[in-house]
């Protein structure tokens, strides 16, 4: 099922907050986790990214859900063995099936104390019910002013990958068919 590019959520559900699905995860790294440097895989803190990301929006469609795209993923700095990395994750906008969700990951020293921002990203989950099916998601009330500028973020960041999509189908008419990178 295919969603239309500007799909509000069912004005019917009960409205939630921001704060009522934000997320919290915590993690030591260990060597299993790191690369012969002795930092985190990139993939592993995706792995996490996404984990958190789902944490929160499970908590506000109140059902399953599932990754559908995970983007604008940045790596500031590198997080070692032995870091705590703490991530953590809130709704930023809900559409009609599918919502943003934005996640920061940080770690903290254990030695100092000292926590530094290592990770952002904007992941976009789909709500499915028990058959996988796609189900309708409550709509969110931002509140504070921070909450108020993601939402509105994240309505132009749907609209920018809404656009590189139909961008691609244009692209792909001219192509034949098979694989292209």
């Amino acid at each position: 099922m295919k969603l239309k590019s500007m799909a509000l959520p069912d004005e019917t559900q009960q409205r939630r907050t921001v704060s009522d699905s934000q997320s919290e995860r915590s993690e030591i790294i260990f060597p299993s986790d790191a690369n012969g440097l002795g930092s985190l895989f990139g993939g592993r803190l995706m792995q996490f990214i996404d984990l958190v990301g789902a944490m929160a929006a499970s908590r506000h469609a109140r059902s399953n859900t599932v990754t559908a795209a995970m983007d604008h993923l940045d790596f500031i700095a590198p997080v070692h063995v032995g870091n705590l990395l703490i991530l953590k994750s809130s709704v930023n906008r809900v559409f009609r099936t599918s919502m943003e969700v934005g996640v920061k990951a940080m770690v903290e020293d254990i030695s100092t104390g000292e926590v530094r921002h290592v990770s952002s990203a904007y992941l976009t989950f789909v709500a499915v019910g028990p058959t996988g099916e796609r189900i309708s998601v409550p709509p969110i009330t931002p509140e504070t002013d921070d909450q108020k500028r993601r939402y509105e973020d994240a309505g132009r960041r749907r609209d920018l990958r809404s656009a590189e999509r139909q961008r691609r189908r244009e692209a792909e008419k001219g192509h034949a068919t098979g694989w292209r990178p």
